[in-house]
C-alpha cells in the first residue's frame, strides 16, 4: 500500500505566488510537520508557490528531507480576469470538468497535472509521500477519485487542511484527517 498525504497550504497573506504565511499560518506549519512526523514520510512535494512550500518546510527540516517543487502542483487559474461572481463560475466548472474561461485552465487539465504528479510520487518507490498544493486543485484531485466531490467539499476545506490518500492494486481510497 501506498499513502499520500494530500496537504492544502496554511494560513496566508495573499494569493500571489510569493504570498507569505501570517503569523498565525507559521504556527500552523509547525503543527502540521508534529501532526505528520509519525508518519514515516520519505518524500515531499510542493507547488513552487510560497505560502505551499512554507507550509511544509518545518517537517522538511525534522526530517531532513529536501522538498521537490513541482509547477503542476500550482493553484488553477479560473480565468485570466477579476470576476465578482467568481464562486458561481468555479462552481459550474464542477459540474463540467471542460469548462474554460477566457485566460483560465478547464478542471479536467488542472486534475490531469495533479494526476501526473500522483501517479509519479506512486512510482517512485516512497510508501508514504506528501504532497502539498492548493484549495481548488486539491479538491479536483479529490473528485478525481470520488466524482461526488465538488464545490461543496472545497467550500468544506479548511487552511491547512490534510487528506490521506491510500491506493492499494484493487482500489483507492481518501480520508479527511486533519481537524481543524
Amino acid at each position: 500500500m501506498n499513502t499520500i498525504y494530500l496537504v492544502r497550504h496554511c494560513q496566508a497573506e495573499g494569493q500571489e505566488p510569493d504570498a507569505p504565511l501570517t503569523e498565525a499560518g507559521i504556527e500552523q506549519a509547525q503543527q502540521v510537520a508534529v501532526f505528520l512526523a509519525k508518519k514515516q514520510i520519505e518524500g515531499i512535494i510542493s507547488s513552487p508557490y510560497e505560502r505551499a512550500y512554507r507550509t511544509i518546510s518545518p517537517l522538511a527540516d525534522a526530517t531532513d528531507l529536501p522538498i521537490k517543487r513541482d509547477e503542476r502542483l500550482t493553484e488553477r487559474i479560473l480565468s485570466g480576469q477579476n470576476h465578482p461572481d467568481w464562486r458561481e463560475m468555479l462552481r459550474r466548472t464542477y459540474e463540467d470538468m471542460d469548462l474554460c474561461y477566457e485566460g483560465g485552465e478547464s478542471s479536467h487539465t488542472a486534475t490531469s497535472r495533479a494526476v501526473q504528479v500522483v501517479n509519479e510520487a506512486l512510482n517512485s518507490g516512497w510508501k508514504n509521500t506528501v504532497i502539498v498544493s492548493h484549495g481548488n486543485l486539491i479538491s479536483l484531485l479529490l473528485k478525481h477519485l470520488d466524482q461526488a466531490v465538488g464545490f461543496h467539499e472545497w467550500e468544506a476545506l479548511s487552511n491547512p487542511d490534510v487528506y490521506e490518500l491510500s491506493f492499494t492494486d484493487a482500489a483507492s481510497s481518501f480520508n479527511r484527517i486533519w481537524k481543524p
